[in-house]
């Protein structure tokens, strides 16, 4: 029998506040265990939990930008069970009454666009963090760091609309993108920064009623959501057809070895004794405050990739990359303002600054200091102008990034191009006598081998020849106009 998957995300987004949720305790990462806790994030006796603002605002800001009801008043809640990294043995959360409902997030661009529609957004506290001997093997025992207790969390849930793995790698890498973009979040999976809990069941094609639905817990990369579905969707339905049932259950996935093992029968909501937090009055969001978060909104990242394409003139691919992180944008319009062509600087950074902060393991922040706006504008306008070409213009970024050399003077002076025909007739001439089947497939016809002669010339002149003046030569000395 064919079978469809239904899916749904529960995503956690823990968010770059100074301070932890409910109390004071710094919410930085990689500081000494158990260092950044009080009585509060430790439920000790007699301590009193408050709201963190800042956190509020970032709900706000992400539950906007998704398009959400944001509730006017919405109440916190205990939710009780014991995990040793939870040392209140109840974390505290929303429930009933969340901050943000509805709302969705778009995939994709143009035609291809696709919004993949939400429940709520809601806020809440992280848990502790455990290290067992099995998995760390550094010690015969577990140990527990206390130190992510309490950071602000929060928890995104969709709508079951997801019917393959990677639709679901999509949306996850859209909703990086927006909380970085937001600046609420690092939205790093290794580090913990966003977390995945995936909901799946299987039903016969074209039926309406949902299946048996498992629970995939604490997947920490988007490779592994989307191979863990593809793993307990295989298992469900060579399960349904071998006859077998189905049980609700928590599954965890191992993507080092690619399996999948039963953590323990799945909860319902009556399993946690939700209870409103007698601790916390009734959080009251007033209108002014969701307009000064609207106004606070930069260009979401669906309308800039929209703006460059239809602005530039962009590639849909290029749009995309450059799309895909706001420092990429405003290092484009930085340059257009410094006089370099819209478009040539969004293919650069698209295909060059970006492989070059990758490889240097550098942000654009660090390129930037590296390579000032002014000079590099400046190279972008030569090699407009034809004054230097490509490869040399490529060269001279590299030489500046690994050697520190001067980009006020290489960028203006360095890399000079071959354009004159005195210069390059020769060396167009003897890749002719050089290559007399590339040129006799040309004559037949074959306008693609110019491309192989070209290149050719290009390798004798080191790269500095300017490629349209030789496709020029070329067909000039075949004899054929020159294809464009």
């Amino acid at each position: 029998m064919a079978y469809e998957a239904v899916i749904g995300l529960e995503c956690h987004i823990q968010l770059s506040t100074r301070s932890k949720m409910f109390c004071d305790c710094p919410a930085a990462f990689g500081d000494r265990p158990n260092s950044n806790v009080c009585p509060v994030c430790l439920g000790l006796p007699g301590s009193l939990p408050r709201a963190n603002r800042a956190a509020i605002e970032s709900a706000l800001r992400l539950g906007l930008a998704l398009g959400c009801t944001i509730r006017r008043e919405s109440v916190f809640a205990r939710k009780n069970y014991f995990y040793p990294d939870m040392p209140k043995n109840y974390q505290i959360t929303q429930y009933d009454r969340p901050l943000c409902e509805g709302g969705a997030l778009p995939v994709g661009s143009g035609e291809r666009q696709r919004r993949f529609e939400l429940i709520r957004i809601h806020v809440e506290e992280d848990t502790g963090k455990s290290f067992h001997p099995e998995r760390y093997g550094d010690r015969p025992f577990s140990r527990v760091d206390f130190n992510r207790a309490g950071v602000p969390l929060l928890e995104l849930v969709t709508q079951p609309v997801f019917r393959e793995p990677a639709e679901c790698a999509a949306f996850l890498t859209g909703l990086r993108r927006l909380v970085r973009w937001l600046a609420i979040s690092d939205g790093d999976m290794e580090k913990g920064h966003l977390r995945c809990d995936a909901n799946v069941s299987i039903r016969p094609r074209g039926t309406s009623a949902l299946g048996v639905k498992t629970e995939i817990k604490n997947l920490n990369s988007i490779k592994g959501v989307e191979k863990g579905l593809a793993a307990e969707i295989v298992r469900q339905n060579r399960a349904l057809d071998a006859g077998e049932t189905l049980t609700q259950a928590t599954l965890l996935y191992d993507a080092d070895h690619d399996k999948l093992a039963v953590m323990r029968s799945k909860e319902y909501a009556h399993d946690y004794r939700y209870f409103p937090e007698p601790d916390l009055p009734v959080l009251k969001v007033e209108e002014a405050w969701i307009e000064e978060a609207r106004a606070g909104l930069p260009e979401l990242p669906w309308e800039t990739e929209r703006r460059l394409e239809t602005a530039y003139g962009l590639a849909g691919e290029v749009a995309s990359i450059v799309g895909s992180d706001r420092e990429y944008v405003l290092l484009v319009e930085d340059l257009a303002r410094e006089g370099a062509k819209p478009r040539t600087a969004a293919n650069w950074v698209a295909n060059t600054v970006i492989a070059h902060a990758n490889r240097l393991g550098i942000g654009i922040a660090r390129f930037r200091e590296r390579v000032p706006l002014g000079s590099f504008a400046t190279l972008l306008a030569r090699v407009e102008s034809a004054q230097v070409t490509a490869t040399a213009a490529k060269a001279l970024l590299e030489e500046v990034l690994d050697r520190g050399g001067d980009p006020a003077t290489l960028f203006a002076s360095g890399g000079q191009a071959v354009s004159g025909d005195e210069a390059l007739l020769p060396l167009v001439r003897a890749v002719i006598a050089e290559n007399p089947g590339p040129v006799e497939q040309y004559r037949k016809g074959k306008a693609a081998t110019l491309g192989f002669l070209v290149g050719q010339v290009m390798k004798k002149s080191g790269g500095q020849a300017v490629a349209q003046t030789v496709r020029d030569l070329l067909a000039r000395e075949l004899g054929q106009a020159a294809p464009t």
